[in-house]
């Protein structure tokens, strides 16, 4: 195991080193970040000169490359163009997407796959039919269709909740956007886990623990489940980074101060530095994400093992 993991933080290297690129350059295209700074009129030459040496865009890409990832190794992100440490931005940020994610995360599992054993264990019924068709229903709405909505209707017209966040968005007010955010990756884990639950229900390590008296809970929930969630924690793993960098829309929608709302901030100004730190961090959790998934396959199938 422990070699394992050491291979795996070793791959880890090329891949952030080639993401962080990739992102780089396509951040550094977008536009003229000075244009941005000097708000509606034009700079002249010698303030964009200046401040191209300031922020060091008179450099040649490659060479901002390096220098920026020589400062992200010491812990500095940069600084944004209003003079605010990005890192600062982190700081206020990403507290408040994490307790979203936790949210969102939450009600996939606790939800997703309490729906997906329902409705695998009772396949072709009417309960499996409406709960596959409430789901197509809810991957086909797009989220913003989805958040837009229940803010009217909760926030609006019946007032149960606040429309927009405050600023502390404590975990209260983050359930209706948690949901939102959740509403598609809910669906799919509730369609997988049903799959996966269907299909190994007809194996013979669960007739064994049948024909061997078990009690239907404990073959369930020892056998059946354990195993048919590997699929499951491999979809909701990847699924923590996408949901932490996707909540552009439903932060927008809900007035939420987080991680989507500064990358959309810092792409609306142009601002690299901002959108280069946050999604540089973004790209960590995926692969730490990828990383714990793969580890807790052994926990769920003890025959597997890691060399």
């Amino acid at each position: 195991m422990g070699r394992y993991v050491v291979r795996r933080l070793l791959q880890m290297i090329p891949v952030f080193i080639g993401s962080t690129l990739l992102i780089f350059l396509m951040v550094n295209v977008m536009g003229d970040p000075i244009a941005g700074l000097c708000g509606d009129k034009q700079c002249d030459a010698a303030t964009s000169a200046q401040l191209e040496k300031e922020f060091g865009l008179d450099k040649p890409v490659w060479q901002q490359y390096l220098t920026y990832m020589g400062n992200v190794f010491t812990g500095d992100f940069g600084t944004a163009f209003n003079g605010q440490k990005v890192t600062e931005l982190m700081a206020t940020a990403f507290p408040v997407t994490i307790r979203l994610t936790i949210v969102a995360i939450l009600i996939e599992i606790v939800i997703g796959i309490t729906l997906g054993v329902i409705t695998g264990l009772k396949r072709g019924r009417p309960v499996d039919t409406s709960v596959l068709l409430l789901t197509l229903v809810v991957i086909s709405i797009p989220t913003f269709v989805t958040g837009l909505l229940l803010q009217l209707l909760l926030g609006v017209e019946w007032g149960w909740i606040k429309p927009s966040v405050s600023t502390e968005a404590g975990f209260g007010e983050l359930l209706v956007p948690g949901l939102v955010l959740a509403s598609v990756s809910l669906a799919y884990v509730t369609r997988l886990t049903r799959t996966s639950i269907a299909e190994n229900r007809r194996s013979d390590y669960v007739r064994t623990a049948v024909a061997k008296g078990l009690p239907r809970q404990r073959v369930i929930v020892r056998h059946l489940l354990r195993n048919s969630l590997i699929p499951v924690v491999t979809f909701i793993g990847t699924d923590i980074g996408a949901l932490m960098g996707g909540a552009i829309v439903t932060e927008r929608i809900f007035n939420i101060h987080g991680v989507g709302y500064q990358i959309y901030q810092g792409i609306l100004r142009q601002n690299t530095q901002t959108v280069v730190g946050f999604v540089t961090v973004l790209v960590l959790v995926f692969l730490v994400a990828n990383l714990l998934v793969d580890l807790l396959y052994a926990v769920l199938d003890p025959r597997i093992r890691y060399a």
